[in-house]
Protein backbone atom coordinates (compact mmCIF):
# COMPACT_ATOMS: atom_id res chain seq x y z
CA UNK A 1 0.00 0.00 0.00
CA UNK A 2 1.15 3.51 -0.84
CA UNK A 3 0.13 6.40 1.42
CA UNK A 4 0.76 9.95 0.23
CA UNK A 5 0.78 12.94 2.57
CA UNK A 6 0.85 16.49 1.23
CA UNK A 7 2.46 19.44 2.98
CA UNK A 8 -0.90 21.04 3.81
CA UNK A 9 -2.09 17.85 5.53
CA UNK A 10 0.83 17.51 7.94
CA UNK A 11 1.51 21.22 8.55
CA UNK A 12 -0.02 24.11 10.40
CA UNK A 13 1.08 27.73 10.90
CA UNK A 14 3.78 26.60 13.34
CA UNK A 15 5.26 24.04 10.94
CA UNK A 16 4.95 20.25 10.91
CA UNK A 17 2.10 19.15 13.18
CA UNK A 18 3.46 16.54 15.62
CA UNK A 19 -0.03 15.29 16.50
CA UNK A 20 -0.65 14.42 12.85
CA UNK A 21 2.69 12.61 12.50
CA UNK A 22 1.92 10.65 15.69
CA UNK A 23 -1.47 9.59 14.24
CA UNK A 24 0.14 8.59 10.93
CA UNK A 25 2.66 6.39 12.75
CA UNK A 26 -0.11 4.75 14.78
CA UNK A 27 -2.20 4.03 11.67
CA UNK A 28 0.69 2.60 9.65
CA UNK A 29 1.73 0.44 12.60
CA UNK A 30 -1.79 -1.01 12.65
CA UNK A 31 -1.72 -1.70 8.89
CA UNK A 32 1.81 -3.10 8.72
CA UNK A 33 0.73 -6.62 9.68
CA UNK A 34 -1.32 -6.84 6.46
CA UNK A 35 0.46 -4.50 4.03
CA UNK A 36 3.94 -3.58 2.90
CA UNK A 37 3.61 0.18 3.31
CA UNK A 38 5.33 2.98 1.40
CA UNK A 39 4.85 6.45 2.86
CA UNK A 40 5.31 9.28 0.34
CA UNK A 41 5.61 12.44 2.39
CA UNK A 42 5.94 16.06 1.42
CA UNK A 43 6.96 18.64 4.00
CA UNK A 44 10.73 18.89 3.56
CA UNK A 45 10.63 22.39 2.06
CA UNK A 46 8.17 23.54 4.71
CA UNK A 47 10.43 22.14 7.43
CA UNK A 48 13.59 23.77 6.10
CA UNK A 49 12.57 27.16 4.72
CA UNK A 50 12.33 28.80 8.14
CA UNK A 51 16.08 28.25 8.51
CA UNK A 52 16.88 30.22 5.35
CA UNK A 53 17.20 33.98 5.78
CA UNK A 54 14.89 36.10 3.61
CA UNK A 55 13.28 33.02 1.98
CA UNK A 56 11.42 34.02 -1.20
CA UNK A 57 10.66 30.59 -2.69
CA UNK A 58 13.00 30.62 -5.69
CA UNK A 59 14.04 27.29 -7.22
CA UNK A 60 17.47 27.30 -5.57
CA UNK A 61 15.94 28.32 -2.23
CA UNK A 62 13.43 25.48 -2.48
CA UNK A 63 16.26 23.04 -3.19
CA UNK A 64 18.22 24.33 -0.21
CA UNK A 65 15.14 24.27 2.04
CA UNK A 66 14.41 20.66 1.03
CA UNK A 67 17.99 19.63 1.83
CA UNK A 68 17.75 21.26 5.26
CA UNK A 69 14.22 20.02 5.92
CA UNK A 70 14.57 16.37 4.90
CA UNK A 71 16.61 15.29 7.95
CA UNK A 72 14.30 17.31 10.23
CA UNK A 73 11.26 15.55 8.76
CA UNK A 74 12.76 12.05 8.84
CA UNK A 75 13.85 12.48 12.47
CA UNK A 76 10.29 13.44 13.37
CA UNK A 77 8.91 10.31 11.69
CA UNK A 78 11.62 8.24 13.38
CA UNK A 79 10.60 9.59 16.78
CA UNK A 80 6.95 8.58 16.47
CA UNK A 81 7.46 5.25 14.66
CA UNK A 82 9.94 4.25 17.37
CA UNK A 83 7.03 3.94 19.80
CA UNK A 84 5.89 0.94 17.73
CA UNK A 85 9.39 -0.51 17.28
CA UNK A 86 9.24 0.30 13.57
CA UNK A 87 12.43 1.63 11.93
CA UNK A 88 12.09 4.06 9.06
CA UNK A 89 14.25 4.59 5.98
CA UNK A 90 14.60 7.73 3.90
CA UNK A 91 14.32 7.15 0.15
CA UNK A 92 14.95 10.21 -2.07
CA UNK A 93 13.92 9.41 -5.63
CA UNK A 94 14.51 10.92 -9.04
CA UNK A 95 12.81 10.25 -12.36
CA UNK A 96 15.60 8.06 -13.74
CA UNK A 97 14.94 5.58 -10.93
CA UNK A 98 11.67 4.86 -12.75
CA UNK A 99 12.53 5.53 -16.39
CA UNK A 100 15.45 3.08 -16.47
CA UNK A 101 14.15 -0.49 -16.11
CA UNK A 102 17.33 -1.81 -14.47
CA UNK A 103 17.44 1.03 -11.93
CA UNK A 104 13.76 0.55 -11.21
CA UNK A 105 14.25 -3.16 -10.47
CA UNK A 106 17.15 -2.30 -8.16
CA UNK A 107 14.90 0.21 -6.38
CA UNK A 108 12.20 -2.44 -6.03
CA UNK A 109 14.70 -4.94 -4.60
CA UNK A 110 15.79 -2.37 -2.02
CA UNK A 111 12.20 -1.76 -0.94
CA UNK A 112 11.66 -5.52 -0.67
CA UNK A 113 14.63 -5.58 1.72
CA UNK A 114 13.02 -2.81 3.79
CA UNK A 115 9.80 -4.81 4.13
CA UNK A 116 11.59 -8.07 4.94
CA UNK A 117 13.08 -6.22 7.90
CA UNK A 118 9.83 -4.48 8.94
CA UNK A 119 11.17 -1.07 7.89
CA UNK A 120 8.82 1.62 6.56
CA UNK A 121 10.36 3.56 3.64
CA UNK A 122 9.54 7.27 3.65
CA UNK A 123 9.83 8.63 0.13
CA UNK A 124 10.26 12.12 -1.26
CA UNK A 125 11.77 13.59 -4.39
CA UNK A 126 15.50 14.35 -4.30
CA UNK A 127 14.92 18.07 -4.83
CA UNK A 128 18.57 19.03 -4.33
CA UNK A 129 19.76 17.41 -7.56
CA UNK A 130 16.57 16.91 -9.62
CA UNK A 131 16.74 18.55 -13.03
CA UNK A 132 13.87 21.02 -13.41
CA UNK A 133 12.88 19.42 -16.76
CA UNK A 134 12.75 15.95 -15.20
CA UNK A 135 11.08 16.74 -11.88
CA UNK A 136 7.96 14.89 -10.85
CA UNK A 137 4.98 17.17 -11.35
CA UNK A 138 4.25 16.63 -7.64
CA UNK A 139 4.25 13.84 -5.07
CA UNK A 140 0.89 12.56 -6.37
CA UNK A 141 2.81 11.47 -9.47
CA UNK A 142 5.66 9.99 -7.44
CA UNK A 143 3.21 8.01 -5.28
CA UNK A 144 1.40 6.72 -8.35
CA UNK A 145 4.63 5.58 -10.04
CA UNK A 146 5.52 3.61 -6.93
CA UNK A 147 2.01 2.16 -6.59
CA UNK A 148 1.88 1.05 -10.23
CA UNK A 149 5.48 -0.11 -10.46
CA UNK A 150 5.32 -2.10 -7.20
CA UNK A 151 1.85 -3.49 -8.00
CA UNK A 152 0.18 -1.99 -4.92
CA UNK A 153 -3.24 -3.17 -3.81
CA UNK A 154 -4.30 0.31 -2.69
CA UNK A 155 -3.16 3.92 -2.66
CA UNK A 156 -4.37 6.48 -0.10
CA UNK A 157 -3.93 10.16 -1.01
CA UNK A 158 -4.48 12.51 1.93
CA UNK A 159 -5.83 15.99 1.35
CA UNK A 160 -6.76 18.89 3.60
CA UNK A 161 -10.31 18.99 2.16
CA UNK A 162 -11.02 15.37 3.08
CA UNK A 163 -12.05 13.98 -0.32
CA UNK A 164 -13.66 14.88 -3.64
CA UNK A 165 -16.55 17.28 -3.15
CA UNK A 166 -19.66 17.86 -5.23
CA UNK A 167 -20.97 21.33 -6.07
CA UNK A 168 -22.72 21.47 -2.67
CA UNK A 169 -19.31 20.99 -0.95
CA UNK A 170 -20.28 17.49 0.20
CA UNK A 171 -17.74 14.68 0.01
CA UNK A 172 -18.66 12.09 -2.63
CA UNK A 173 -18.19 8.66 -0.98
CA UNK A 174 -17.75 6.60 -4.17
CA UNK A 175 -16.72 7.38 -7.75
CA UNK A 176 -17.10 4.66 -10.37
CA UNK A 177 -15.25 6.43 -13.17
CA UNK A 178 -13.03 9.52 -13.47
CA UNK A 179 -14.59 11.22 -16.50
CA UNK A 180 -15.17 14.80 -17.64
CA UNK A 181 -18.20 15.09 -15.33
CA UNK A 182 -16.03 14.27 -12.30
CA UNK A 183 -13.18 16.50 -13.47
CA UNK A 184 -15.71 19.32 -13.90
CA UNK A 185 -16.32 19.32 -10.14
CA UNK A 186 -12.81 20.55 -9.47
CA UNK A 187 -11.36 24.03 -9.37
CA UNK A 188 -7.77 24.46 -10.51
CA UNK A 189 -6.56 25.94 -7.24
CA UNK A 190 -3.97 24.41 -4.96
CA UNK A 191 -2.94 24.97 -1.38
CA UNK A 192 -0.56 27.72 -0.35
CA UNK A 193 2.06 25.19 0.72
CA UNK A 194 1.67 22.35 -1.79
CA UNK A 195 2.45 21.94 -5.47
CA UNK A 196 -0.49 19.77 -6.46
CA UNK A 197 -4.25 20.15 -6.43
CA UNK A 198 -7.34 17.97 -6.84
CA UNK A 199 -6.94 17.87 -10.63
CA UNK A 200 -3.49 16.34 -10.13
CA UNK A 201 -4.91 13.81 -7.68
CA UNK A 202 -7.70 12.81 -10.08
CA UNK A 203 -5.32 12.55 -13.04
CA UNK A 204 -3.09 10.07 -11.25
CA UNK A 205 -6.07 8.33 -9.63
CA UNK A 206 -7.46 7.62 -13.10
CA UNK A 207 -4.15 6.02 -14.12
CA UNK A 208 -3.91 3.96 -10.92
CA UNK A 209 -7.44 2.55 -10.99
CA UNK A 210 -7.12 1.69 -14.69
CA UNK A 211 -4.15 -0.48 -13.73
CA UNK A 212 -5.94 -2.36 -10.96
CA UNK A 213 -5.18 -0.21 -7.89
CA UNK A 214 -7.88 0.94 -5.47
CA UNK A 215 -7.51 4.64 -4.60
CA UNK A 216 -8.98 6.60 -1.70
CA UNK A 217 -8.68 10.38 -1.41
CA UNK A 218 -9.30 11.27 2.21
CA UNK A 219 -8.46 13.49 5.17
CA UNK A 220 -6.73 12.80 8.47
CA UNK A 221 -9.26 14.25 10.91
CA UNK A 222 -11.01 11.01 11.91
CA UNK A 223 -9.80 8.67 14.65
CA UNK A 224 -8.48 5.95 12.29
CA UNK A 225 -8.24 7.73 8.92
CA UNK A 226 -6.41 5.08 6.89
CA UNK A 227 -8.41 2.12 8.16
CA UNK A 228 -11.64 4.04 7.68
CA UNK A 229 -10.54 5.01 4.17
CA UNK A 230 -10.03 1.36 3.27
CA UNK A 231 -13.46 0.46 4.65
CA UNK A 232 -15.14 3.23 2.65
CA UNK A 233 -16.11 5.42 5.61
CA UNK A 234 -13.55 8.21 5.14
CA UNK A 235 -13.11 10.25 1.98
CA UNK A 236 -13.81 9.27 -1.62
CA UNK A 237 -13.19 5.72 -2.85
CA UNK A 238 -12.25 4.95 -6.46
CA UNK A 239 -12.54 1.21 -7.04
CA UNK A 240 -9.89 -0.57 -9.07
CA UNK A 241 -10.70 -1.69 -12.59
CA UNK A 242 -9.66 -5.13 -13.78
CA UNK A 243 -6.18 -5.23 -15.31
CA UNK A 244 -4.35 -8.16 -16.87
CA UNK A 245 -1.12 -6.31 -17.57
CA UNK A 246 2.15 -7.97 -16.62
CA UNK A 247 4.65 -6.24 -14.31
CA UNK A 248 6.78 -4.91 -17.17
CA UNK A 249 3.70 -3.59 -18.97
CA UNK A 250 2.56 -1.83 -15.81
CA UNK A 251 5.98 -0.22 -15.55
CA UNK A 252 5.55 1.03 -19.12
CA UNK A 253 1.95 2.09 -18.56
CA UNK A 254 2.90 4.20 -15.57
CA UNK A 255 4.41 6.63 -18.08
CA UNK A 256 7.61 6.27 -16.08
CA UNK A 257 9.13 9.08 -18.06
CA UNK A 258 7.51 11.05 -20.86
CA UNK A 259 9.89 13.49 -22.49
CA UNK A 260 7.70 13.70 -25.55
CA UNK A 261 4.72 12.38 -27.45
CA UNK A 262 3.92 10.88 -30.82
CA UNK A 263 0.75 11.80 -32.71
CA UNK A 264 -0.56 9.03 -34.97
CA UNK A 265 -3.06 8.87 -37.81
CA UNK A 266 -6.21 6.73 -37.60
CA UNK A 267 -4.63 3.85 -39.49
CA UNK A 268 -1.77 3.62 -37.01
CA UNK A 269 -4.21 3.72 -34.07
CA UNK A 270 -6.18 0.83 -35.60
CA UNK A 271 -2.97 -1.13 -36.14
CA UNK A 272 -1.95 -0.69 -32.50
CA UNK A 273 -5.31 -1.98 -31.30
CA UNK A 274 -4.60 -5.06 -33.43
CA UNK A 275 -1.37 -5.55 -31.45
CA UNK A 276 0.89 -4.41 -34.29
CA UNK A 277 4.03 -2.31 -34.04
CA UNK A 278 4.01 1.44 -34.65
CA UNK A 279 5.55 2.33 -38.01
CA UNK A 280 6.90 5.78 -38.79
CA UNK A 281 4.67 6.05 -41.85
CA UNK A 282 1.65 6.20 -39.53
CA UNK A 283 3.05 9.08 -37.47
CA UNK A 284 1.78 12.61 -38.09
CA UNK A 285 3.92 14.55 -35.64
CA UNK A 286 6.56 14.19 -32.92
CA UNK A 287 6.93 16.51 -29.93
CA UNK A 288 9.77 16.73 -27.45
CA UNK A 289 13.31 15.45 -27.30
CA UNK A 290 13.72 11.78 -26.47
CA UNK A 291 16.22 9.07 -27.24
CA UNK A 292 15.80 5.46 -28.28
CA UNK A 293 14.61 3.39 -25.32
CA UNK A 294 12.77 6.21 -23.53
CA UNK A 295 9.03 6.09 -22.81
CA UNK A 296 6.77 8.47 -24.74
CA UNK A 297 3.04 9.13 -24.84
CA UNK A 298 0.98 8.00 -27.83
CA UNK A 299 -1.74 10.35 -29.04
CA UNK A 300 -4.49 10.12 -31.65
CA UNK A 301 -5.44 12.89 -34.09
CA UNK A 302 -7.77 14.41 -31.47
CA UNK A 303 -4.73 14.73 -29.16
CA UNK A 304 -6.12 12.17 -26.73
CA UNK A 305 -3.47 10.07 -24.99
CA UNK A 306 -4.24 6.45 -25.83
CA UNK A 307 -1.15 4.78 -24.40
CA UNK A 308 2.61 4.81 -23.99
CA UNK A 309 5.51 3.12 -25.73
CA UNK A 310 9.22 2.61 -25.39
CA UNK A 311 10.58 4.30 -28.49
CA UNK A 312 12.76 2.19 -30.76
CA UNK A 313 14.10 5.37 -32.40
CA UNK A 314 15.06 8.81 -31.12
CA UNK A 315 12.72 11.73 -31.87
CA UNK A 316 15.02 13.06 -34.60
CA UNK A 317 15.24 9.69 -36.34
CA UNK A 318 11.47 9.28 -36.30
CA UNK A 319 11.02 12.70 -37.88
CA UNK A 320 13.58 11.83 -40.56
CA UNK A 321 11.66 8.64 -41.42
CA UNK A 322 8.03 9.75 -41.23
CA UNK A 323 7.43 9.17 -44.96
CA UNK A 324 9.51 5.98 -45.12
CA UNK A 325 7.71 2.61 -45.18
CA UNK A 326 8.47 -0.35 -42.90
CA UNK A 327 10.47 1.62 -40.31
CA UNK A 328 9.48 0.60 -36.77
CA UNK A 329 9.18 3.47 -34.29
CA UNK A 330 7.99 1.26 -31.40
CA UNK A 331 7.69 -2.52 -31.23
CA UNK A 332 4.33 -4.07 -30.34
CA UNK A 333 5.82 -5.68 -27.21
CA UNK A 334 6.84 -2.22 -25.96
CA UNK A 335 3.41 -0.59 -26.39
CA UNK A 336 0.69 -0.39 -23.74
CA UNK A 337 -2.72 1.06 -24.61
CA UNK A 338 -5.01 2.57 -21.98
Amino acid sequence: MVIKLGTAVISDQQGINHTVIKKVASEIAALSSKYNVVLVSSGAVGSGKKLLRHYKGSLTERKAAAAVGNPILIMLYQKYFEAYNIPVAQALCERHHFSNRLQFLQLKDTFDTFWQNSIVPIVNENDLVSNIELKFSDNDELATLIAVGFNAEAMIICTSVGGLMNHEKEIIPLVEKVDNKILGLVTTGKSDVGLGGMISKLTFTRLAISLGIKVVICGLKTDSPFREALSGTNGTTFNAQSSNLKARQKWLASGSITLGNIMMDKGAVRALHQRRSLLTVGIKNVHGKFESGEVVQLMDEEEQIIGVAKAKLAAKDIKDNISVKNVVAAHADDIVLF
